[in-house]
């Protein structure tokens, strides 16, 4: 069985692993929303026969992608940080500067969840009730999405510290020295 490794050296870790699957999951969601929305030109302008589910799926599917790719930017380590900073830093206050994002990601994760739960299970319980196949409930299968989006992505967060600084899952023959994040 060979080792799989993450662009950086180290063992991919099975955080790693579901993120892949997801990511590969979505770059398929974008070949399935340009190859609907090319029916929907086929039958618009040479069938004269729109369809009413094209516009809704795509957007939904573009939303997905768009959460998905939300995770895998936190997985890759290319989330918005301010690097001319970070880059310069020791690597014992790059430690402090990761801890205190994560911890603030766990803020806003946590508020999120409270803020937002009641709201989320009242638009998925309507949406069960009132739907049908003629009509999908995609509208409200973002809202829990994006909540676990956010769970994923303090997740992936966790996972990244405990590589980066921790050397949990470091591979022997890893690239990065033993006190580097990047």
């Amino acid at each position: 069985m060979h080792r799989v490794t993450t662009k950086y050296g180290n063992k991919a870790t099975i955080v790693d692993r579901i993120v892949n699957v997801f990511s590969s999951f979505a770059m398929l969601l974008i070949l399935i929303g340009v190859s609907i929305t090319l029916y929907e030109i086929v039958m618009r302008y040479v069938f004269q026969s729109a369809t009413t589910w094209v516009y809704k799926t795509t957007l939904w599917l573009a939303a997905v992608t768009y959460l998905v790719s939300g995770i895998l930017a936190m997985q890759r380590r290319e989330h918005i940080r301010v690097t001319v900073i970070y880059d310069v830093v020791s690597p014992k206050l790059r430690l402090i500067l990761d801890y205190l994002a994560l911890y603030v990601l766990i803020v806003y994760a946590t508020l999120m969840l409270v803020g937002s739960f009641d709201q989320v299970w009242e638009s998925l319980s309507h949406a069960f009730k009132t739907g049908n196949i003629y009509s999908l409930p995609f509208g409200p299968t973002i809202k829990p999405l994006v909540l676990l989006t956010t769970v994923s992505i303090v997740i992936v967060a966790i996972n990244n510290l405990l590589i980066d600084h921790l050397n949990i899952g470091r591979s022997s023959n890893s690239k990065l020295p033993e006190n580097s994040t990047e």
